[in-house]
């Protein structure tokens, strides 16, 4: 076994300049506008810097939209935003499809492109979008004619019900879109060409900022369509990023080219594929059936309750968002980095943007503790959803010191191919920690929903220290993809 090395960010001797000759801004441009790179070579502040700009602009755009949706629809009353929070509860448990997925084509992909070997880098894209389209196809299917159902198991309220179930529809059928903009984001990411991913999510994102006011208020030539106005703004926009995407991976000029060679089926590099991707299916379905349980606990409380966890959240993405951009960027390093035989370099890369992530949520964090309730007022002027959102966004903004490593490290353990990891952790600290102790606050000992939002950070302190633990035993460098 690898024996664990001192983190090097923690030393002065860890902060070589960006590259010899060459300042912060070049780097910054390249990394903006796309240009090719070797980042298993050279100086591995340039190499996070070159992924993670755009990844983290990508991210910045998506916390964005999922603001400006909530904004919108908060001008509907409590019960629209219960809606969009109960509908994105339930998006959150069928993202665990495209993100257990993700995580093995981004694992795969950058490894092979760390070999320098980008024909078995390509099929192995193409066969994680074959093997995406067909697990997606039937959850499509079934959220479309299960949309009411569905609502109702979750607590929500006859109104939710009876106005909000088009709404869930069309989110739920458009599980085949989210699907495609998850896979072919991570296979850009892998592949090291993040800028794509970013333009495709921008253009996306942009459209739905554009379209949502405008189909849920009925400005201009557009129908009034209320809440149902969100879902048709979302889908649209992604359906044209999964465009976008598309063109990128099949213009020749690209990192990565599929060509009408990679559509046939392979099965050995799908069984590879599903292999990889089953812990990290897990993985996904413990983190986001974890977020339905929370959210059906809260839901209890009332539509206030619902509607001031909604809003905090949304606030708290868009924080933790940005941050998650820095993760699949030293995720990517960390395959691109074993790929090339260089397992050092990876856990330096891991261990430096887990420090920059918690620079970036600290100095959130206070921001966020400091001006709570103007952020929240932004969005609802309902004195009790105004109070249940404040103490959720103070009380969790506490434990985003922790969640920088419980963030970056496990895309670092999924970018070596070391899924099972990550997903023992989560499993001891979402299952058997955050949910009982939910529980526990919020019920037994009264709390309420502060009981909840107390669980959450109490199990984001648990997740960034368990994986700081796991990191440091250095057993993932031994993975063979």
């Amino acid at each position: 076994m690898s024996q664990p090395s001192t983190p090097e960010l923690l030393t002065p001797a860890a902060s070589p300049s960006i590259e010899e000759g060459k300042g912060w801004l070049p780097v910054l441009w390249d990394a903006l506008r796309g240009a090719r790179h070797d980042l298993t070579a050279g100086s591995v502040d340039r190499a996070f810097l070159l992924l993670s700009v755009p990844m983290v602009l990508e991210m910045v755009m998506e916390s964005i939209f999922a603001l400006v949706d909530v904004f919108f629809v908060s001008r509907l009353g409590a019960e629209a935003v219960a809606t969009v929070g109960m509908t994105e509860s339930m998006l959150t448990f069928v993202q665990t499809l495209p993100m257990g997925l993700s995580i093995g084509a981004t694992a795969l992909v950058a490894r092979r492109i760390g070999e320098k070997d980008p024909e078995r880098a390509a099929s192995a894209a193409m066969q994680s979008l074959w093997l995406g389209l067909l697990l997606a196809l039937p959850v499509a299917v079934g959220g479309i004619l299960f949309a009411r159902p569905l609502l109702s198991a979750l607590g929500a309220s006859p109104w939710v019900v009876e106005h909000g179930a088009s709404y869930t529809r069309v989110m739920l059928g458009s599980t085949l879109v989210l699907t495609l903009l998850f896979l072919i984001s991570a296979i850009l990411r892998g592949a090291g060409d993040a800028a794509t991913s970013m333009r495709a999510l921008w253009l996306a994102n942009g459209l739905n900022i554009v379209l949502a006011p405008g189909l849920i208020f009925g400005l201009g030539p557009l129908p009034e369509l209320g809440v149902l106005g969100a879902a048709v703004a979302t889908t649209f926009g992604r359906s044209v990023g999964v465009l976008y995407q598309l063109h990128g991976l099949m213009r020749g000029s690209g990192r990565l080219v599929i060509r009408r060679r990679h559509l046939r089926l392979e099965p050995a590099t799908l069984l590879a594929l599903l292999r990889l991707s089953g812990s990290a299916l897990v993985q996904s379905l413990l983190i986001m059936s974890s977020w339905l349980v929370l959210m059906r606990l809260v839901s209890s409380f009332g539509s206030a309750a619902m509607a001031g966890y909604t809003i905090a959240m949304r606030i708290l993405l868009f924080a933790q968002q940005p941050s998650w951009g820095m993760s699949h960027a030293a995720g990517t390093l960390v395959g691109q980095s074993l790929g090339a035989r260089d397992p050092e370099r990876a856990e330096r890369a891991a261990w430096r943007a887990s420090f920059h992530t918690l620079l970036l949520l600290g100095a959130m964090a206070l921001g966020f503790l400091v001006f709570a309730e103007p952020l929240v007022r932004a969005f609802t002027s309902e004195a009790e959803v105004v109070l249940h959102a404040t103490r959720c966004l103070r009380i969790v903004s506490c434990s985003m010191v922790f969640y920088a490593f419980g963030t970056v490290l496990p895309h670092a353990f999924n970018g070596a191919g070391d899924t099972t990891t990550p997903t023992v952790i989560n499993l001891l600290c979402s299952w058997m920690l955050q949910l009982p102790l939910a529980y526990l606050l919020s019920r037994t000992m009264g709390l309420g929903p502060s009981g909840v939002f107390l669980a959450i950070a109490l199990g984001y302190c648990a997740l960034g220290t368990l994986s700081a633990v796991f990191f440091r035993r250095g057993r993932w460098k031994a993975r063979i993809l």
